[in-house]
């Protein structure tokens, strides 16, 4: 169940008119609405970020995987214990599968 809190909202009759046309349920309606709204503004963020990202990002992205992935294994080893959990592999067209590498 979700979390809900009331609001008042002040909105123009003729806007109110227009949902009451597609939904009895106004608080649905905009519900949905505002949903649709922040979704399209995430990704418009995300088109801004990825079109103009930050400075720090460029050093980065110049270094490119051979220059530290071999930290990262080497940091990998410390971080996870590679004889706990279960092993699995990936089998085409049916996904991630329990058994031996």
């Amino acid at each position: 169940m979700v979390n809900t809190e009331r609001v008042t909202v002040t909105l123009p009759s003729n806007l109110l008119a227009g949902i009451d046309r597609f939904e009895q349920n106004r608080s649905r309606f905009i519900t949905q609405a505002v949903e649709h709204e922040l979704e399209h503004r995430r990704r418009e963020e995300l088109l801004r970020s990825v079109s103009s990202p930050h400075p720090s990002g460029d050093d980065l992205s110049e270094l490119g995987t051979g220059d530290w992935l071999p930290d990262l294994v080497e940091d990998a080893a410390e971080l996870v214990d590679l004889a706990g959990g279960t092993p699995v592999r990936w089998v085409s067209g049916d996904g991630w599968k329990a058994g031996n590498l």
